[in-house]
């Protein structure tokens, strides 16, 4: 599936601070109304729970999202069913009081940069887990979820994939993968499952992991597959850590770039100069945002005035 389209955002209130990264496949419909809907849908659940942030608040906001986006594609079914095969990967960190929640959908990332000590030695500790036929821990789970499916991961071309057809295991929308009732006709061929199968095969519950923050926690890269395909975890912090705070995303970017280029032995400044529709030839969608830990402000809370948003399609 090579039609992708990212999306980003950025809120912040009373409750902390919402950071969301969704790299949609397939088409931009889903990546669009996940930004639209789940920070909303989180909002709805937090006020449930008297303004409380849990796990479960975040996994509520998640199963929300999804149930409203498959509502969307029965509307448009009966016009545009291949609403069914779009979807997308999602990444989203929630920081309140003294704690980050990490949830993650998908292949998306996020790595901490924290410093050792009085050293000046920064080091890198990746906060998510990746949902992925390429792991071999997810093409052991689908297994066991699926024993009476050997077809459940195929490997094609050197790259293993749920049913052969998808590499993620997890998503909000690609429902074809989810309900059989949207894997049928008029579906392209390409999405039709030859067996009669078990559905869900794929799922939109989000793997969440609780980190207290530390005082020698500086930054948070978040980040599509897009940008760890091409930098490790640690050359990523170390991009950010010797670049000023307002330039870190894009010299990140530029850095995976710069890469992708060096392995088509391709200078930086010519794949910058390619269309997109082109450059998708050379690397995939590349979307990161940098938080940086301000710890006077996580100590001290935010104030009634302290509201951000901020939304971004990303464009690498």
């Amino acid at each position: 599936m090579v039609d992708v389209f990212s999306e980003c955002q950025i809120e912040s209130g009373r409750f902390g601070t919402f950071v969301g990264v969704y790299d949609g496949h397939g088409g931009p419909e889903a990546a669009r109304y996940v930004c639209d809907h789940l920070f909303r849908n989180f909002q709805a659940m937090s006020a449930e729970d008297n303004g409380v942030v849990t796990p479960d608040t975040i996994n509520r906001a998640f199963l929300a999202t999804e149930r409203g986006f498959t509502a969307r594609v029965e509307e448009m079914w009966p016009t545009q069913p291949e609403f069914a095969t779009v979807g997308t990967c999602c990444l989203v960190g929630v920081k309140y009081q003294k704690t980050l929640y990490v949830a993650n959908l998908g292949d998306s990332r996020v790595v901490l940069g924290k410093k050792v000590g009085d050293t000046g030695v920064m080091v890198a500790i990746q906060l998510s887990t990746e949902h992925s036929a390429n792991f071999e821990e997810t093409r052991r789970d689908l297994r066991e979820l699926h024993p009476n499916d050997p077809h459940i991961v195929v490997q094609k071309h050197g790259v293993w994939r749920v049913k052969g057809i998808i590499q993620v295991s997890r998503s909000i929308g690609d429902v074809y993968m989810k309900h059989a009732h949207f894997n049928r006709k008029p579906l392209p061929d390409k999405f039709l499952l030859p067996e009669q199968v078990n559905m869900p095969i794929m799922s939109a519950i989000p793997s969440v992991l609780s980190h207290p923050i530390q005082p020698n926690d500086s930054f948070l890269i978040f980040a599509s597959d897009g940008l760890w395909e091409h930098l490790s975890n640690e050359e990523a912090v170390e991009i950010v850590s010797k670049n000023p705070h307002g330039m870190s995303a894009k010299m990140l970017v530029k850095a995976a770039l710069t890469e992708a280029g060096r392995k088509r032995e391709m200078r930086y400044s010519d794949i910058a100069r390619m269309e997109k529709n082109i450059r998708r030839h050379f690397h995939d969608d590349i979307s990161v945002i940098v938080l940086f830990l301000n710890h006077d402000r996580i100590s001290g809370g935010m104030g009634p005035d302290s509201r951000l948003s901020v939304r971004s399609l990303l464009e690498h």
